[in-house]
């Protein structure tokens, strides 16, 4: 394969490294943050300024054409929605809360809160909308006690907000009403005058006032309210910009799904659009097998800068590109990176898409990585050229550190930024848990050097340090890339794997199918079989077995080998916190409410659901 890649400018992101005589390693950036402005919002009155009829948002209306909206016209609406919050006299120790998807209306209210120093926080709206006992969302809501609720559609959200919301709080509502609360049209507070003091007002927000309340996943319990400060987003953001150079010349367009209630979306996304004045096309199709088709149908139109997806998304849209010549030289020649998060892209998916590029356009289309968390406004690693390589998160951007502490067999990451959060919203205990004696934030996580003690070479991820367990042996299993293996293996058959093994002897999985891809092995009598005749049909049966044998045979020992598992007919419950409202799965939840299953697992004789690679 030609290995030639399209030049892009990137810039360097040199380290030094200090060894203590504990074994804890120090990885500093020398590069220092750009100077950047006190607040976001200074860039969008920056660009109003210097590209007033540059597209800002763009979102397609009601299914049909695109809707757009320029720097100069969000500036006026976003100055008119908050005159509107100043007349009613929001605390700030009560932010408003944006139950919906992303949308224009979502994006002006965000930014009007910001610009008179209004926190506000984006709800994931599967707590709305998929939970049925709105367990997450009661928690959140309880914490936040916000005056102000907004909801595309008042209607769809009516239920949620009649369980979760007081009776004093007020809805806004693009369109319909919450039947139980007080309804305020979208369209007034876009009609408000423009207060006297707004511009006092907007002259107060600083780097420290906080812009909003981002939310955890809750893949290790009940969501925390990160405090995300201006000084956060807008250091990032300058780390951001010398990391990816070529945005100071290139505004980046994007077409982008990630939702806005999380940080990849909300902060990077987002973030990277307004700083360096680019557009952002919002884009309502979802990375699965049925919402990818709204996707291609954006891509047919809209040839993003940069492409940000999550590994499925890579998979849906490698999937497209192989069969549509036209979408993939459209695409590939106007694309000048790509970007995947939020887990380890396949090293069969990164080659096809190398392979799909090399055919287009005969060179391949630089593919990058990072890492971040809700707690450090996102980014403090990306990966460049040298450090690209599928599976390495990258370097230390301007102005981090990271200290890697010995542990378990591992070495646990921890960092010290401009961007790391302050603190977690009424939550002290959680708050001092969160960083250590030095005032490094603890992400959790494990790093390896990507070569050995060469931090100038980047670092792979190496799982959760709370997950990692011992089997009966002494042998410690490293969860993480555990999982990653076992997806791997028994591809395209699953959707996710919870890894067993603790107290016992051997190591298994309790494995969530992918449905699809199941019935696809018998497509004459699929339609019609149910969930459990779909996974207890001899063909898929064996499709498994097969599939848990050829791992076998490649494992380096116990602690890799899956000796066996047992195939859920129950989806995951957003309910029992067994998932999280982007997909992941909370392991310690799965195994603590199915803990029947895995004393079946390993039962001495074991049942006919137990699949095995003896």
């Amino acid at each position: 394969m030609d290995n030639t890649v399209r030049h892009v400018q990137l810039g360097d992101l040199r380290v030094s490294s200090e060894q203590r005589a504990d074994g804890t390693t120090l990885i500093r950036s020398t590069v220092p943050v750009a100077p950047h402005p006190a607040k976001m919002t200074a860039l969008l009155e920056h660009w109003a300024r210097h590209a007033p009829d540059r597209t800002f948002l763009a979102k397609r209306e009601g299914g049909g054409d695109w809707r757009r909206i320029t720097y100069a016209e969000t500036l006026a609406a976003v100055r008119r929605v908050a005159s509107a919050l100043i007349e009613r006299e929001l605390s700030a120790a009560r932010p408003i809360v944006l139950l919906s998807d992303n949308d224009i209306e979502h994006a002006l209210l965000s930014l009007g809160a910001m610009y008179v120093g209004i926190p506000f926080s984006a709800i994931s709206p599967a707590y709305s909308l998929i939970s049925s006992d709105y367990g997450k969302l009661k928690h959140i809501i309880g914490l936040l006690d916000p005056q102000l609720v907004f909801a595309a559609d008042g209607a769809k959200f009516a239920k949620a907000i009649a369980a979760c919301c007081g009776p004093n709080v007020e809805v806004v509502a693009t369109r319909g009403t919450a039947a139980s609360h007080r309804t305020t049209p979208f369209a007034q507070l876009l009609d408000t005058q423009e207060s006297a003091s707004i511009d006092a007002a907007h002259e107060k927000i600083g780097p420290g006032t906080i812009a909003k309340v981002l939310f955890t996943s809750g893949s290790t319990g009940m969501p925390k309210g990160v405090i995300t400060t201006q000084h956060m987003l807008t250091s990032n953001q300058a780390m951001m910009r010398h990391w990816l150079a070529f945005v100071a010349d290139e505004p980046p367009v994007l077409l982008d799904w990630l939702p806005w209630n999380h940080t990849f979306g909300g902060n990077h996304n987002f973030g990277l659009v307004l700083y360096n004045g680019g557009t952002l096309y919002v884009d309502d199709g979802k990375p699965t097998a049925t919402g990818f088709a709204e996707s291609l149908r954006n891509l047919r139109e809209v040839t993003p800068s940069i492409y940000f997806n999550v590994p499925k998304g890579y998979e849906e849209l490698i999937s497209a590109l192989r069969q549509d010549t036209a979408l993939r030289e459209k695409f590939f020649a106007g694309v000048k990176l790509t970007f995947y998060a939020a887990a380890a892209l396949p090293r069969h998916l990164s080659d096809e898409f190398n392979q799909l590029a090399v055919a287009a356009v005969g060179e391949r289309v630089l593919m990058v990585n990072g890492f971040g968390a809700t707690e450090t406004a996102p980014s403090v690693l990306g990966s460049t050229l040298a450090t690209s390589e599928a599976g390495n998160i990258g370097l230390p951007l301007p102005g981090v550190t990271i200290k890697l502490v010995p542990l378990g067999g591992k070495l646990e990451a921890r960092v010290r930024s401009p961007s790391v959060m302050p603190g977690y919203w009424k939550d002290p205990e959680n708050t001092s848990k969160g960083f250590d004696e030095e005032g490094f934030y603890r992400f959790g996580d494990a790093f390896r050097f990507a070569e050995k003690d060469d931090p100038s070479k980047g670092f792979i991820f190496d799982g959760r340090v709370t997950e990692d367990f011992k089997l009966l042996t002494g042998t410690w299993v490293s969860v993480g890339p555990l999982r990653a293996r076992i997806i791997a293996g028994l591809a395209p058959l699953v959707k996710d794997a919870v890894i067993t093994g603790h107290d016992h002897g051997e190591v298994g999985a309790l494995v969530f199918p992918d449905l699809e891809a199941c019935r696809a092995l018998m497509p004459e009598a699929a339609p019609s079989l149910s969930v459990a005749q779909v996974l207890e049909s001899q063909t898929v049966r064996a499709a498994f077995v097969t599939r848990l044998r050829d791992m076998a045979r490649t494992s380096t020992g116990s602690s890799t080998n899956v000796t066996r598992l047992i195939v859920l007919d129950e989806p995951a419950s957003i309910d029992a916190n067994e998932m999280t409202d982007k997909g992941s799965i909370n392991q310690r939840a799965v195994l603590t409410r199915r803990a029947s299953l895995v004393e079946e697992l390993y039962a001495a004789v074991p049942s006919e659901r137990v699949l095995t690679a003896k």
